[in-house]
């Protein structure tokens, strides 16, 4: 069973920022697979279901980002999933806006989030969707920058890169990492997919 979990952090407060993109990514992919992401377990949501033909349980943390490894770490006890089937979905700071970057393994990379999940796990060994939010005009307070909620703008390329996200998360599933990896790792975001600063 592939273990899929979106960080971010929760309340309405928090809802459309760009550090949650990883709970609107669970969100589209629970809407399109018919699964109720609801059950409260391991201080999570979580919703079982399929994608594809793979049985899959979609998950969003309930810890705040900083501690997602807790949660993480008691699902994939429960569930008996090994790393390689374990999907970490996380905004990055560090990737220009609307960059996406599949990876099987690798350090945190600065997130906090992805540090608690490789501190929790004991490895570094399972699939991450990294998002690119890094603006294209200078910011002062990145921590700020994360948790601020998004304009209308934003707001509409946020949608067009989670709908992205979401392919890329079921193309992971569905046809492998490695073909996810060659068809959506890129750099530069198309025309239009930026958000106005």
């Amino acid at each position: 069973m592939w273990l899929i979990v979106g960080l971010g952090n929760p309340g309405h407060e928090y809802a459309w920022t760009p550090h949650n993109l990883g709970f609107l990514v669970i969100d589209l992919l629970a809407e399109r697979a018919g699964i109720r992401v609801e059950r409260p377990e391991a201080k999570s949501y979580v919703g079982k279901g399929r994608i594809g033909q793979h049985d899959v349980a979609l998950v969003k943390p309930q810890t705040y980002m900083n501690l997602s490894g807790m949660a993480v770490s008691e699902l994939a006890g429960r569930y008996e999933a090994k790393p390689a089937e374990i999907l970490i979905v996380v905004d990055e700071a560090a990737l220009p806006w609307g960059s996406l970057r599949i990876r099987e393994r690798g350090s945190a990379g600065g997130h906090n989030g992805l540090r608690s999940v490789i501190a929790a796990l004991g490895t570094d060994e399972f699939v991450r969707l990294r998002i690119g939010i890094q603006p294209d005009y200078p910011v002062g307070d990145l921590a700020a920058y994360v948790l601020h909620r998004m304009g209308k703008a934003e707001r509409n390329a946020a949608v067009e890169l989670v709908t992205l996200a979401a392919d890329a998360v079921e193309c992971a599933v569905t046809d492998g990492v490695r073909r996810a990896m060659n068809r959506f790792n890129r750099r530069a975001p198309e025309a239009g997919a930026e958000p106005a600063g």
